[in-house]
């Protein structure tokens, strides 16, 4: 049982900037924007980048994807206070209302939004309110109705290198599409590994997300290896249509085997020690292919 002041709001200035951060999920928030800059730079022709826009486009980022995950934990405090892993967070403490989280998401993502729009057009700005929108009032009700909330909840989880391309050419196309069919399919092996490691934590919050509804049984392995198979050939396509080069198609086949043999390993055993594994291969997968797309580009 946590001490009766464990609970208390923090009083000091920086006490409250460290439960804003909480609320937003920063590091995890840096991460999508890393993938929205990356995108930005293959969108961009020639280098001929700005700086001032790549820092308005992750300010922007910061700010939608934070009001996103601080609107997740709106919905889901009580949830989250029945989960060993989100019982920490800030709502749960009570070191911030409710009322003060509502108010920090809309204004967070109405900032952000409109740095979208006026910066880098109607277009951008319209896919960052979209993904802020499905992933706050589509996927996060769907997680204690059904496995399928995974499915909507990677539509907004792709929009980041779409978006950055979008920022930096005012339209949409092939090149963008392909992004974000990459980190589509990405999130499928990369989540239910998260899914399969923490089941027993997210059943008491009556969230069951594994693809199938036995949880840890061999239908869900089977699938989390059939979704990082589709893993390989997806994180080729910038390469088969000519954005990028042949170093970075085959950092990307490099990266999708590492994170096929735990999911084979997964599937044979069903030990969560794999799904570990996988998760952890999958943090890598990300960056690695990306960076390596924009490096191949130069």
């Amino acid at each position: 049982m946590a001490p009766p002041d464990a609970y208390a709001a923090p009083a000091s200035f920086a006490g409250r900037l460290r439960a804003v951060a909480a609320l937003f999920k920063l590091r995890l928030t840096s991460l999508v924007v890393v993938s929205a800059v990356l995108g930005y730079l293959l969108g961009v022709a020639d280098g001929a980048f700005l700086w001032v826009d790549l820092g308005l486009l992750a300010l922007a980022g910061l700010l939608v994807t934070g009001a996103s995950n601080a609107l997740n934990q709106v919905i889901e405090v009580n949830e989250d206070a029945l989960m060993d892993r989100t019982a920490g967070r800030p709502l749960v403490r009570g070191w911030l209302t409710v009322r003060e989280a509502l108010w920090l998401a809309l204004l967070a993502g109405g900032a952000g939004t409109l740095i979208l729009w006026l910066r880098f057009g109607p277009l951008a700005g319209t896919l960052g309110f979209l993904a802020l929108f499905t992933y706050a009032a589509l996927y996060t009700p769907l997680k204690k109705h059904t496995p399928w909330a995974v499915f909507v909840g990677a539509f907004p989880g792709a929009v980041p290198p779409m978006l950055g391309w979008v920022a930096a050419t005012g339209e949409f196309g092939l090149g963008p599409g392909l992004l974000f069919a990459g980190q589509f399919m990405w999130q499928f092996p990369h989540f239910w590994a998260i899914a399969w490691v923490i089941d027993d934590d997210y059943r008491k919050a009556g969230f069951f997300l594994l693809p199938s509804r036995g949880g840890r049984d061999a239908s869900s392995a089977r699938l989390i290896l059939l979704y990082t198979l589709f893993v390989i050939p997806t994180g080729m396509l910038p390469w088969a249509f000519g954005f990028t080069g042949v170093v970075s198609m085959w950092v990307a086949v490099a990266a999708g085997l590492l994170m096929l043999v735990p999911a084979i390993r997964l599937m044979a055993t069903r030990d969560t020690a794999h799904a570990r594994r996988l998760m952890f291969a999958s943090f890598l997968y990300l960056p690695a292919v990306q960076v390596a797309y924009v490096l191949d580009k130069l």
